[in-house]
């Protein structure tokens, strides 16, 4: 497992990243002309992108966390460039859970030492996140022209297909959420109310920006609720675990 600090590793990483980064420079760059072109002033431009990147702090310091944590199972490597090109913790870090400890049975907290393992996690990382690459070239117009005439022929029930299709997507992390766990030491089966404190944390905080941008047209709210009521949960639950909430 040498190989993962190498210096070729290192170099195709840097590769990944920089492609990245100029992918995100090439569309600004794009954005900004296109702007200009449709006669959008500049002092909106720099607000638009001042806003974005500040909404981009609290994501990445999620990504960063999940990094840290993926770092101690498969090196640092691999996860800065996973989450360089794809940037979802909600994603890599189940993954990764799900095969070093649902397949393998090992602590997600400990190294990974046998390329086995490390060659499975990499993956079903890799292969997991081919269906969508396929689906939306070839499928993505198609699904959304059928809900564009379901929500044409009844408002009220394409806006209800909408919204089950996005609780659908939460109450699979709602699973996880509150699945039971297995103490690494002492082999105790238990429910983590300490994670559904914190998920619970974050909806009410949610729920309360929501009203304060319809009730009491605090707009500004639109663009920092979600960063807002994810670094608050965050902080919270070191507090909760703190107190002996696990």
């Amino acid at each position: 497992m040498e190989f993962l600090n190498s210096w070729w590793m290192i170099a195709l990483a840097l590769v990944v990243v920089f492609f990245v980064l100029s992918q995100s420079l090439f569309f600004l760059l794009k954005a900004i002309k296109r702007a200009k072109t449709l006669g959008i002033e500049s002092n909106e431009v720099k607000r638009t992108i001042v806003s974005t990147m500040i909404f981009s702090i609290a994501p990445s310091i999620a990504i960063l966390l999940g990094l840290l944590t993926l770092s101690k199972v498969l090196g640092v490597i691999i996860p800065w460039v996973r989450l360089s090109v794809l940037g979802a913790v909600t994603y890599e870090l189940p993954a990764t859970i799900n095969v070093v400890e649902g397949v393998f049975s090992q602590s997600i907290g400990a190294r990974i030492t046998d390329p086995s393992i490390f060659v499975t996690v990499v993956w079903v990382m890799t292969l997991g996140v081919l269906p969508p690459m396929i689906i939306i070239p070839l499928f993505l117009k198609r699904i959304q022209g059928r809900v564009k005439k379901l929500r044409h022929k009844d408002q009220r029930w394409g806006d209800m297909f909408m919204n089950a299709m996005f609780l659908g997507m939460i109450s699979a992390f709602l699973g996880y959420v509150v699945a039971p766990r297995t103490d690494d030491v002492t082999g105790e089966t238990y429910i983590s109310i300490l994670a559904i404190l914190t998920l619970i944390t974050s909806a009410l905080l949610m729920v309360l920006f929501g009203v304060l941008i319809t009730k009491f047209k605090k707009e500004w709210l639109k663009n920092y609720a979600v960063s807002i009521s994810m670094l608050t949960a965050m902080a919270l639950a070191i507090l909760y675990a703190a107190l002996g909430v696990r």
